[in-house]
């Protein structure tokens, strides 16, 4: 699949502590959402349907991804 990442409008979380280094997060047609790494905004960039990306924000939400 490909995916034209020209006009996304990338974000960044406002609880990220810094401005400089993070993951930036675009809604893409189709509902489809893109996830970057901010220092290299020309680099590559992943894709992924509604559904998979539910389920990461879910569990990142019900706290499944924190460190012990």
């Amino acid at each position: 699949m490909t995916v034209d990442l020209s006009g996304a409008t990338w974000f960044k979380s406002t609880k990220s502590p810094s401005q400089d280094t993070c993951v930036e997060v675009a809604h893409l047609t189709d509902d489809m959402v893109g996830v970057r790494d901010s220092t290299n905004p020309t680099g590559p960039a992943l894709v992924f349907p509604p559904t998979a990306w539910d389920a990461f924000t879910d569990a990142l939400h019900s706290g499944h991804y924190d460190l012990p």
